[in-house]
């Protein structure tokens, strides 16, 4: 290795020289040898000449192991050309300033030594020269471990500052800068209170009594207030800082970053709550659809067999019609909040639909509140399910009539239009401290067409905002359904943003993004037509169900409108009946969900004796979970709980392919 060591051209004016009498060499040895410092001397080829205790102590060699070799004894191969320049320069009359080197002891093990290099002056010029070795091994060692551990600090992710017992910041790292916003530059010196948002001063407070303490304050979750203005959540642990007496002298402040961690938290809370309340809605859907095509199949296929002149009777079955499908649509609603209702997904033009609803509700909400649509020309269509979209629009509608006070006159703003949003703005405005934003899908960047619902009402505190998607929550002395629940769950079930805002006083507004569609929104075919009758008295419809009302109410509804059936009241006597006769059997109407064998099973059993068997599914839950396990080509249709006896009648008559026999009353057919 090349010498590394300061260089002078002039000698040093004080020189040393070898002493003249025994007295000057006696007091010169004593002081040596009393010297914690290893002072050596050599000649100028490098050759020992005197060893002190402190070469002894630091080098391990005794002065009779070392007197008389090389200088090279103690150097590291790789720093011999270190020690032959010194000696080198001393030959030629030059300085050999103070420098930090490495030697070798007598185990081999390296030592750090701050070396200087001195001439020694005989009476006829240099004779030799003295390395005067001080062992700075542990200085080096503390050094390293100091610059270690700063350079820990600074590369830390956390922001980690100290400060003293009045607050006061005494170091400011790289992450403190990117969490807090201040340089160091500008934090360092100023009290940590800069960081307090209003309102929680009293915090700063307790932590530094307890750090005085002595006490630890560990992974403390609040919140912080950022260069500019805005709050960070942050999981703080405060520790007391000692000087070398044990006396405490300040604190250390650890601060995480934890925003997003507990926004993961709240999307979670919310998810298993909407799990939770997606698993009771499907068990309230099952059984109560079960019960409601009973009561609903039973009424409308005594509606349809009414004759004339039984008018005042007819009246009745269209109330109990109408209460099984507010019931049933109730079971719908508890679906949709869970984001697991019944998409019929179309294209749909959102401007057209609010025109249709707006003039819809104007008789139904109060007449001192007046409705004023604001939609852009060139709103792009969206994908969605029309009567979901409708109950969204519907439902936000309403409410904001409601919101105006009796008597005072209001107003309620629709509006539509398309906007571009980036992820980052989603997130932004999502955070937003003023709204109760809920993001009911994962932001992402692309286009969307915004309906926007305002009123200029009574506003809400926010209490209130935190529960308005409670199910069943109302302000009202008497709530309906589950109205922003559903909403919610509607929305998220669109892959939508849902996001309010509200003073009280002042009216509240609410923001829906639904992603755009680039194709253009068609109407739905509605289907009025009728069963006359199925032709084929051949052929049969096997009816699988476990529920003795359903099993009735069907064969009553498809044999009322033409069909022959055999009922099976389980999955294995299904498929014993299908194998004895199979060969009269158009269509199976399957129920999925059955004790012994469960109707996907019972499927596959099926299509086992007869792949092509036509088979119309059944159940109480919604299409999309219902049918999730099953393949396109496996079934042949779906019908949902509870059914009218002619809508029955028309799904079997599909799936066997008995459109012809559809509508065709009027050609005597």
């Amino acid at each position: 290795m090349p010498a590394h060591f300061p260089e002078s051209d002039c000698m040093p004016s004080s020189r040393v020289l070898i002493p003249d009498t025994q007295d000057e060499l006696a007091r010169l040895a004593a002081m040596i040898e009393s010297s914690s410092d290893a002072i050596i001397s050599k000649d100028l080829n490098g050759t020992i000449l005197t060893w002190n205790r402190g070469a002894a102590a630091v080098y391990g060699y005794a002065a009779e192991e070392a007197i008389g070799r090389s200088i090279q004894l103690l150097v590291a191969p790789d720093r011999v050309a270190e020690e032959e320049a010194i000696l080198a320069r001393l030959r030629d009359g030059k300085r050999v300033q103070h420098f930090e080197t490495v030697r070798i002891n007598k185990s081999g093990a390296p030592i750090h030594v701050s070396l200087t290099i001195s001439p020694i002056f005989g009476k006829n010029g240099i004779v030799g020269a003295s390395d005067v070795a001080r062992d700075i091994t542990e200085r080096k060692r503390l050094d390293a471990a100091i610059a270690q551990l700063a350079a820990i600090v600074e590369s830390s992710e956390d922001a980690i500052v100290s400060k003293d017992l009045s607050g006061t910041i005494q170091t400011w790292n790289a992450s403190a800068e990117r969490l807090y916003g201040y340089t160091a530059q500008e934090a360092i010196g100023r009290n940590i209170i800069i960081l307090q948002p209003v309102g929680r001063e009293h915090e700063e407070t307790e932590i530094l009594r307890r750090a005085a303490r002595g006490e630890r304050v560990d992974h403390f979750e609040t919140e912080r207030v950022k260069k500019d203005g805005s709050i960070v959540k942050v999981s703080l642990t405060i520790s007391p800082i000692r000087d070398r007496r044990g006396v405490v002298v300040g604190a250390s402040h650890i601060a995480r970053d934890i925003s997003k961690q507990k926004e993961v938290e709240e999307q979670l809370r919310q998810t298993q709550r909407l799990e939770s309340l997606g698993v009771l809605a499907g068990g309230v859907a099952h059984d109560f659809n079960n019960l409601l095509t009973g009561i609903l199949g039973n009424a409308s296929l005594a509606a349809e067999l009414l004759p004339p002149e039984l008018i005042s009777l007819r009246s009745i079955l269209d109330d109990v019609m109408r209460a099984s499908e507010r019931a049933a649509n109730l079971t719908q609603q508890l679906l949709a909040y869970a984001g697991k209702g019944r998409f019929a997904v179309v294209t749909l033009d959102v401007t057209a639909l609010v025109r249709e609803i707006s003039h819809l509700v104007q008789s139904t909400i109060p007449k001192n509140v007046q409705v004023r649509l604001e939609l852009d020309e060139n709103v792009p269509c969206i994908e969605g399910d029309a009567a979901q979209v409708q109950q969204v629009v519907m439902n936000l509608l309403i409410n904001a009539a409601e919101a105006i006070p009796e008597g005072r006159a209001g107003s309620v703003r629709i509006a539509a239009r398309a906007l571009r949003m980036e992820e980052a703005d989603i997130r932004s405005s999502l955070a937003s401290p003023i709204a109760t934003p809920l993001a009911c899908q994962e932001p992402s960047t692309g286009e969307y067409v915004m309906l926007e619902v305002s009123d200029n009402g009574s506003g809400m505190d926010e209490a209130t905002r935190a529960r308005i998607f409670d199910p069943f929550f109302t302000t009202k002395f008497l709530g309906r359904g589950l109205g922003l629940a559903a909403v919610l769950g509607i929305i998220r079930g669109h892959k939508g943003v849902l996001r309010v805002s509200s003073v009280p006083g002042q009216g509240s507004t609410f923001q829906v993004l639904l992603p755009a569609s680039s194709k253009r929104g068609v109407a739905p075919v509605q289907r009025t037509s009728a069963i006359a009758g199925w032709s084929d008295r051949n052929k049969s419809v096997l009816v699988i169900d476990d529920e003795t009302t359903v099993l009735r109410v069907a064969k009553a509804s498809l044999e009322s409108h033409g069909f022959r059936v055999i009922q099976a009241e389980s999955g294995p006597r299904g498929i014993e009946l299908f194998r004895e006769h199979q060969e009269e059997i158009a269509a199976v109407l399957l129920d999925l969900t059955m004790p012994e064998m469960d109707g996907e099973e019972v499927l596959r059993q099926l299509r086992g004796i007869s792949p092509g068997v036509k088979v119309l599914l059944s159940s109480g839950f919604n299409e999309a979970e219902a049918i999730r396990r099953f393949t396109v080509e496996e079934l042949a249709g779906f019908i949902q709980k509870p059914y009218t006896a002619i809508a029955l009648a028309n799904k079997i008559s599909d799936v066997v392919g008995k459109s012809d026999v559809i509508g065709k009353e009027d050609d005597g057919k």
